[in-house]
Parts: structure tokens; sequence; C-alpha cells
């Protein structure tokens, strides 16, 4: 089955997307024919939800703090069709998931960690803050691989959203909630205490400052900003140490600012201040017994500020102060916030040896850092172009020929597809 091939197709997929349709639209025919081979003929739509690229901001937002975020040019995609009955089935391509039964909206204790929680939670959630929801049957292909780091959960959670939001809703749940509904699908049914950052910045695209602030009105603001202007590639390294098990480490990151955070009077780290934290470090240390927790802490606060001030750099096109605070961000990261290995028995340390590598090539002119939830998956680096195939070659010999991917910042956050089957017209 074609697609139709028109200019205004070409000309979306180019713009919103940062693709190319001469290998867009046959990935989309190919998946097209898989979802009618599963589910039979029926009025399909055609979804997208990218994947994220976070610059600044390591594990602030669940402090509900600052971040700086990035939709990139690669995604999980979907031909979703609406069903009368109260049943979600999704073929995931590589993945097993079994069918959800709406009727059921209780959290299930055994299906924790699983896809299926996390679809059962959007679900729901979509009924539980006054919008529709219902049953749909979805072929799923996704570039955003899980352990990646790239956030392919969030991804999938703003993919199921969106189908949501378009077969029941007419596209009328703006980018924030969804994302919000994604948030509380992850912490609820699936049950990873994560912030909002991965699912605002898959949900609203592009380059963007969020502040977290008041977690029920985000500030989220736009930005324009295209490192290749400035000689620089956006490059991400999977260094194969998964961390999509790690879910225990990963909850340590948000539960020990918290403990400072209440030893401090407050809930978040958002509600005190550096000052503060400083005056009583002392009383701190004896009170909580854990040092790591009070360097997660100092972590927050000087990262909080540092998001401010790469704003600023983007605002007056200042590159070189943008890479400065991306590079002591992940010095921070690496130092403070301690994401990068796990230091425990049989743990892969790949993802320090991606850092040591990226930085060994780079030296001086380029920019290396952990990337996302940290603890495996990949790392990110801005290249000099003049550096990049010299770059990507040293990476590739360590981590694989399939290690390292060139992306873009692509300007569509979760979005309905304007493809049509040449069948349709």
């Amino acid at each position: 089955m074609k697609i139709r091939n028109d200019e205004s197709l070409k000309q979306f997929i180019r713009k919103e997307l940062s693709r190319d349709s001469v290998t867009e639209i046959p990935r989309y025919e190919k998946l097209y024919e898989r979802a009618r081979a599963l589910y039979g003929d029926g009025e399909y739509r055609l979804f997208s939800a990218p994947g994220r690229s976070e610059l600044i901001g390591n594990h602030t937002d669940h402090q509900l703090g600052r971040v700086m975020a990035a939709a990139v040019n690669i995604d999980s995609l979907a031909w979703a069709k609406k069903t009368d009955e109260p049943l979600i089935r999704i073929d995931s391509e590589g993945f097993a998931i079994a069918p959800v039964d709406l009727k059921e909206t209780a959290v299930k204790a055994d299906e924790k960690n699983t896809t299926e929680s996390l679809i059962r939670g959007m679900a729901v959630i979509f009924e539980e803050e006054g919008y529709k929801s219902g049953g749909f049957d979805a072929a799923v292909t996704s570039e955003v691989l899980p352990g990646s780091g790239i956030s392919s959960s969030a991804s999938f959670e703003i993919l199921v959203g969106e189908i949501i939001n378009h077969l029941y809703n007419d596209g009328k749940v703006d980018p924030v909630t969804v994302a919000q509904i994604a948030q509380k699908a992850e912490n609820r049914f699936f049950g990873k205490p994560c912030g909002l950052m991965d699912q605002c910045a898959i949900a609203c695209g592009g380059l963007v400052y969020i502040d977290f602030y008041d977690p029920e009105r985000p500030e989220v603001e736009k930005l324009d900003f295209d490192f290749g202007e400035y000689g620089y590639e956006l490059v991400l390294t999977d260094s194969k140490a998964d961390h999509s098990k790690l879910s225990d480490e990963y909850g340590k990151m948000p539960g020990e600012m918290k403990m400072v955070a209440g030893a401090l009077g407050c809930e978040v780290l958002s509600r005190t201040s550096e000052e503060e934290f400083a005056r009583k470090l002392p009383e701190l240390k004896k009170q909580l017994k854990n040092d790591r927790a009070l360097l997660r802490a100092y972590h927050f606060f000087t990262e909080n500020d540092r998001v401010v001030r790469a704003k600023k750099c983007v605002e007056t096109k200042d590159c070189a102060g943008l890479l400065s605070c991306i590079r002591e961000s992940g010095l921070s990261s690496y130092r403070y916030l301690q994401n990068v290995f796990v230091p425990s028995a049989g743990v892969s340390e790949d993802y320090a040896l991606a850092i040591m590598r990226s930085e060994q090539l780079l030296g001086d002119k380029g920019v290396t850092r952990v990337h996302g939830g940290g603890l495996g998956g990949t790392i990110q680096a801005f290249v000099p172009k003049a550096m990049l195939e010299e770059y990507a070659q040293g990476m590739r010999a360590l981590f694989g020929e399939d290690s390292v991917k060139i992306l873009q910042v692509r300007r569509a956050g979760g979005i309905e597809i304007p493809a049509v089957p040449e069948a349709d017209k």
C-alpha cells in the first residue's frame, strides 16, 4: 500500500520531523502494511513521538527545578485505528505486549515495570483528568530503544497519549497536559518515580526551557538555537551499558535529594536555597548520615542555577558560553550526582569508559557529558563538524558500528502525521 507522496507531506517531514521523505515514506508504508496484516482494514492514522536529548538540568525536574532539553529526530511510530471494545492491542516490533483490558482500572502489582502498565495508566488517567479514552489497535516501530538513555518509556507514553488524544479527544489535549498524564502513569502504574522533563520535552518538541516550580502549570518556553550554525553536531553514543533494570538506583537520586529537603523543612529542594543548605551542612551531615545525599543536593542547587545561565546564552546566541554550561553540568553529574556508574559487583562500567573515550578524542575542542538519567545508555557530545568522522570512527571502534547517532533537534513533539494511504483517496 502506497502513501500519498505529495509536496505537503514532504515539507512536513522535512520541517517538522527533520527527516528525509525518501527514507521516511517507505518506513510509513512498511508499518502500514504490518498494521493491516495484524488488524485488518480500517481507518488507520499515523502518530509519532520523538526521543529526547537533555542539554542541561540533570535530575532537577523531580525537585521541581529547571531544565533545558530538546526533542530529537528519532521517533516511536504507530499506525492506529479506533475500536468499539474497551481493549488496547499494541504490536510493537521486537517486543511482546499483552492486550490491555480497560475495564480493569486499578494499579496491578504484578504489572509494575511493564509496558502494559504504562498503557493502562495512560488510558485510566486520561479519564481521571476529565478526558475521553477507549480501545484501539496499533502497530508500533521505534528507533528510541530501551536502555539507551533517549527516554524510550516517555516516547512510548507520549505516543500512546497522542493516539488517545486524537482518536478520542480530537487532538484538543495540550502537550503539557499529555506529558503530565504520562508522568502520573509512570509514577503510579509503572512504579518509577520519574520527574516530568522527559515527557514534557517529547510532548512539546523543539528546544525547550522548562521551569517546574509550579508542577500544575510548568513554565515551558520554546527557544531558537541551532548548534549547526556554530559548527557543532549533536552526537549520542550508546555505551551498551543497559540501565533499564536499574530503576531502584535511579530512584535513589530523587529519594536522597528529598531526604535533604525534608531535613530542611520542605518537600523538594527547589523550596529551599543553597545558602540555607550551606549554613546547615554540618548539622545535615550529623542528622542524615548520608554524604552522598548531601553531594546530590549540592548538584541540584548549582545545576538549577546553571540552567538559567544556559538560557541566557541561548538568548544572546553565545554558543561558547552555552557549551561551557553544558560541560560544567556533565562534571557536576559525574562528581556530585554520581550517576555515571553503580559501584557494585557485576555492573558494567562501559558508561564511564564511553565518557573517557569521548573526552580523549575531543580534547578541549568539544564537550562530553552524561546523558539523561545516567547509570548507562548513551552519552552526549557536541562535536566540531571537522572532527565528526574521526570522532564517530573512534567511538564505533569501541562500542560497535551501530553505537553512534548524529542527531538534529526536531521541531514537532508528539504528533499525528498527515500521511494518507493512496487507497483512501
